[in-house]
Formats: C-alpha cells, sequence, structure tokens
C-alpha cells in the first residue's frame, strides 16, 4: 500500500491555502542562484537560512525551513542537485524521492522545478513525478493501527503540483511513466505479501485480474500441465498440498503478423528447499522467490495500461516447494516436457526445473521472436555481483546489448556474464541427459547453462534478479523489501526496441 499522491503539472505557481499544510519546493544547484525564490520568499529571506545552514546544493543534500511569514507557503524545502550539466535521467527520479521522503504531514506541495541557466525537459519533470509516486509506496496493509512513516509523513493524501514551463508535454509523458508505476507497485505487493495469503492460485487470481486491461489470461491446471508432459514443473510442486499453475497473459498491441515477444517468470511462491531443505535463518525470504512471475506480471500491467503498440506474451509457472511425504527427492529422474530428462541431485535448485518446462512450452506454442526470463535463481549472483545488478546470460549479442542499454537508461542494471561448453559439460549426468546441478563453482552460470538447453535457437536472455529482486539497499525511489525490480527494464526494452 502507498500514501495516496495526487500529481499535477502547471505553467504557473498556485497559492498553497490553508495554514500548516503548504509545502513549497526549490531546487538549488551547486555555485548557482534558485530560481523561483521570489515565489515562495518575496522579501528574499532563503539566502540567510542557506549562508547559516552553509547549505551547498549538494545532490540529494535537504533544507527544510519555516516559510517567512508573507510567503504562500508553511515550509519551504530546497533541494540540492549538484551540477545540472551532469544530472541524469535516473537522477531526476532520485530527486523525486528524495522530495516524497520531506514532505513530512503537508497535504498540499508545490515543486517549482527550475533552474537558474538549465532546461529541465517534460521527460524529466516526468521522472520527478515517477520518483515521487515510487518513494511513496509502502505495504502495510496487515498492520492493525495507524503508523506514522518516515519523517513524520502520515497515510493521508497529499496532492503535488510540478510547476514547469513544459506542464502539457509533462502531462503527457508522465502518463506513461506512470503505468510503469503501477506495475512496478503490483509486482511490489505480489512479492511482500506473506506466503499463506499468496499461494499459487492466489497469484493466479491476481494474474487474472490483467484481463480488466485488455490482457488475454489462461489458467493450466495440473491436470492440463501433466498432459503436456511437463514433468520438471510438476516435480516441484508435488511436495506440496498446495496445486501448481501456468499463467499464460497475452497483450495484442501490434500487427497481428507480428511474432511475440516473450517473457517468462520463475514464481515459487515459497521455497523451504524441499528435500534438500533450507537452514532456518531468514528462509522467511524465501516467500519472495516468486520475485521473476511478479515482474512478469508487473511488466504486463504496465504495457496493457499504457496500451503498448507490441505482441507480448507472459508466462509464469506458480508451485510451491514443500518436503512432505510426496515431495521430489535427490536422486529422482524427472522428464521435461522437452522430453529431455534430468536427474534431480538438490531440490533446492527447483526454479531451473519450472522454468525448463515454461520456456519450452512458450517456445513451442508462441515461437517468439525472442524470450527473456526472470528468476530470483541463485545465491552465487549475489556473490559475484551483490545488490547492485542482476545477472545477465543471453544466446544473442544484440539482445544482451539492448537490455543492458535499457538497465542502464532505467538504473535497473545488468551485467553480462559468461556462457560456454565448458559450463554446459558440468551438468551431464550419467543417469540422464543432464542433472540439476553442476559443483560449487560458477553457480550461477551453471543455472544459465540448464536453462539454455530449453530455448532452442531462439533469441533468449535470462536475468537472475536474486540480488536486486528482495532485500536490496534502501534507495531513494524505494524503501520497500520487494523493489520490483524488472518492471520498468523490460517496459523500457519494449518502448524503446519492439513497439511498431
Amino acid at each position: 500500500m502507498s500514501r495516496t499522491v495526487e500529481i499535477s503539472f502547471s505553467r504557473t505557481p498556485k497559492t498553497i491555502p490553508g495554514a500548516g499544510t503548504g509545502l513549497a519546493v526549490l531546487l538549488v544547484p551547486e555555485r548557482g542562484g534558485i530560481a523561483e525564490a521570489v515565489a515562495v520568499d518575496p522579501a528574499n529571506r532563503i539566502e540567510r537560512a542557506i549562508e547559516g545552514a552553509e547549505f551547498k546544493g549538494k545532490p540529494m543534500a535537504t533544507l527544510d525551513i519555516i516559510a517567512p511569514a508573507d510567503s504562500p507557503a508553511d515550509r519551504i524545502l530546497l533541494v540540492g542537485v549538484g551540477d545540472p550539466k551532469t544530472v541524469t535521467e535516473h537522477d531526476w527520479a532520485r530527486l523525486g524521492g528524495q522530495m516524497c521522503s520531506k514532505f513530512g504531514k503537508a497535504r498540499k506541495v508545490t515543486i517549482h522545478l527550475s533552474l537558474q541557466g538549465a532546461e529541465i525537459s517534460a521527460a524529466d519533470a516526468a521522472q520527478v513525478a515517477m520518483g515521487i509516486l515510487l518513494r511513496a509506496y509502502r505495504f502495510d496493509r496487515y498492520k492493525t493501527k495507524a503508523e506514522e512513516g518516515e519523517n513524520g509523513a502520515e497515510t493521508g493524501a497529499v496532492k503535488v503540483v510540478i510547476v514547469t514551463p513544459a506542464a502539457a508535454a509533462a502531462k503527457k509523458a508522465f502518463e506513461e511513466v506512470e503505468a510503469a508505476v503501477g506495475g512496478v507497485t503490483l509486482a511490489r505487493d505480489l512479492v511482500n505479501e506473506p506466503a499463506n495469503m499468496l499461494g499459487p492460485l492466489e497469484f493466479a487470481d491476481r494474474a487474472k485480474e490483467l484481463s480488466g486491461l485488455g490482457v488475454k489470461v489462461e489458467i493450466l491446471t495440473e491436470k492440463e500441465m501433466r498432459k503436456l508432459g511437463m514433468g520438471a514443473l510438476l516435480g516441484v510442486a508435488q511436495g506440496s498440498a498446495r496445486p501448481p499453475r501456468l499463467v499464460v497473459m497475452q497483450w495484442n498491441g501490434g500487427k497481428a503478423k507480428d511474432k511475440p515477444i516473450a517473457f517468462i517468470g520463475k514464481g515459487v511462491v515459497f521455497d523451504t528447499g524441499g528435500i534438500s531443505m533450507k537452514p532456518a535463518g531468514g528462509m522467511e525470504d524465501m516467500k519472495g522467490d516468486m520475485g521473476g512471475a511478479a515482474a512478469v506480471t508487473g511488466l504486463l500491467h504496465a504495457l496493457a495500461t499504457r496500451k503498448a503498440k507490441a505482441n507480448v506474451v507472459g508466462v509464469i509457472g506458480l508451485v510451491e516447494n514443500m518436503p512432505d511425504g510426496q515431495a521430489q527427492r535427490p536422486g529422482d529422474i524427472v522428464t521435461s516436457m522437452s522430453g529431455q530428462t534430468i536427474e534431480v541431485l538438490n531440490t533446492d535448485a527447483e526454479g531451473r526445473l519450472l522454468l525448463a518446462d515454461a520456456l519450452w512450452y512458450c517456445n513451442d506454442r508462441f515461437q517468439p521472436k525472442l524470450m527473456i526470463n526472470l528468476a530470483t535463481l541463485t545465491g552465487a549472483v549475489m556473490v559475484a555481483l551483490g545488490h547492485y545488478h542482476a545477472g545477465l546470460f543471453s544466446n544473442n549479442d544484440e539482445l544482451a546489448e539492448r537490455l543492458t542499454a535499457a538497465g542502464t537508461a532505467t538504473a535497473e542494471r545488468v551485467w553480462r556474464l559468461p556462457l560456454g561448453p565448458e559450463y554446459d559439460k558440468l551438468i551431464d549426468s550419467k543417469n540422464a541427459d543432464m542433472k540439476n546441478i553442476g559443483g560449487r563453482h560458477g553457480g550461477a552460470i551453471i543455472a544459465a547453462q540448464f536453462l539454455q538447453r530449453f530455448v532452442k535457437d531462439t533469441p533468449w536472455a535470462h536475468l537472475d534478479i536474486a540480488g536486486t529482486a528482495i532485500g536490496s539497499p534502501a534507495t531513494e525511489i524505494n524503501r520497500s523489501w520487494a523493489s520490483g525490480f524488472g518492471v520498468r527494464l523490460l517496459d523500457r526494452l519494449v518502448r524503446d526496441y519492439y513497439e511498431g
């Protein structure tokens, strides 16, 4: 859940009525004056406050002051932008998030989005708005008592007016950005839900709600998956009392003759590790092992909301990995939908089994122009990259380059790691066509090699988001345990490269 924030754009500032409720926000560059200061400080008292506080306008620095008596505002917030020439697209989003963190109890906020000697584009204004909305997100639906948030922020609605000469263009740009925010919010909500409230059936029902946006949603049951021969996915699910589901989402916004682009998500709603059980410490975090499926669902929400001119398929496999008397055992051999057999040496390497059948199904049915899967797949990728990049593996250089560019633009960054026959050989098995683990070293790469055996020659990329989707460090635009990673990255990829 989020604090309700209503954002509008205006060419000129409006009077902020209501004592004790009005906040004015001004931008302060390093080594520069404050544009529009006279609008909230007719007697120019702000400069004295800046000097007294030794406020230098450093990036993301803030100074909160009580407004002078002749000001239309009650509070004035100064936000440092640093050198305007170096501010990136993502920096504007960060600035928006930083502003939001200082709203406090304000009910009405006017942001004067202008800098002396520098132009702030409509796209930049939209990024500020996005940052505000993403920072306002909170997941508190299970709290029974109202609680004040950071810096005294309340849960009531706040009306934000962003003043910019490019107001009309900013409003239009914001409409598309707002669609992405909706997708991120949905992904965060899904990942943050406790596993007792969000099992495979409940997740499938949430995905079904996208039909209201024009997305065609199909839900395959265990019986249907068994007919298709999805032994790898069903093997993971057999230890749980909660039945698995495979959800297929289609957004047809492109030309009828165009092949779709496909996104596949791992949706292990809770992962105990199965018989190869995880340690108890931190196991509660495994409610987030469906971060890939959440991102795919959020992406389809974003694309449908903004009516993306592309044909897109989303496939998510939803299971729970539990260790009851029916559970899969180490040493079991299962047959995947592809017909390839897999020796399961570790039941905690389950996400790749689910994805093997989901990838094959998607490729076989839709014959997409490309496939991208997302999964909180390995702890090994966190050892390699920490929380600041997702691991990228691909059989196609152009696709990898495009993902990298989209990641840089959105600050949902990816880092390409290698694939190769030496790694592939490590999953050969004496008892089956392959095994699901390949030794202690290079675990993230070995998992990717496993997945590659189920994509044929289709251009494909695997994003290991274990370090970026859950528990990543707090930023100016996210204070949630679940980040919603992948939604903005892939929305940008579709927008920049695959819309007609």
